[in-house]
């Protein structure tokens, strides 16, 4: 049974995805922030991690770029529903700048169900078929 490591501060969002996980198969554990989600990584080990973008307590990407560093062979799945008020002004990518820190898929909340889905199932064949190449190599 795949761990997934969910670190979410609204406490709607988190809980709305370890439910839809757990309904298939998934082991979740849910942190509400990042310093509880430090804590989860060094207590345990996961497939996949799913790590919203802006939480209190850690600025921006400060959470991608440390979780990234503690699990760098762990996917990471940066999550962010972040908008600007003025669509005027040009908005950085957020999602763009997460996959340089370090993270590997990147979700735009609001996500479907299917989407999320379909980005842990990628990470973890990823994973599987690096970890095959790995066993094989001489």
């Amino acid at each position: 049974m795949p761990r997934i490591l969910v670190v979410d501060d609204d406490p709607m969002v988190g809980a709305t995805i370890e439910v839809l996980l757990q309904r298939q198969g998934f082991d979740v554990t849910l942190a509400d922030g990042g310093e509880t989600g430090l804590a989860a990584l060094e207590a345990q080990s996961f497939d996949v991690m799913l790590v919203d973008i802006f939480m209190p307590h850690m600025r921006g990407f400060e959470s991608i770029r440390i979780f990234h560093e503690r699990a760098p062979a762990t996917p990471l799945i940066a999550m962010s529903g972040y908008a600007f008020a003025s669509s005027a002004s040009p908005s950085p990518d957020f999602l763009r700048m997460a996959l340089e820190l370090g993270a590997t898929r990147c979700l735009r909340k609001p996500f479907t169900p299917e989407a999320l889905l379909t980005t842990i199932r990628e990470c973890l064949a990823s994973e599987s078929a690096q970890a095959k190449d790995k066993k094989e190599a001489p």
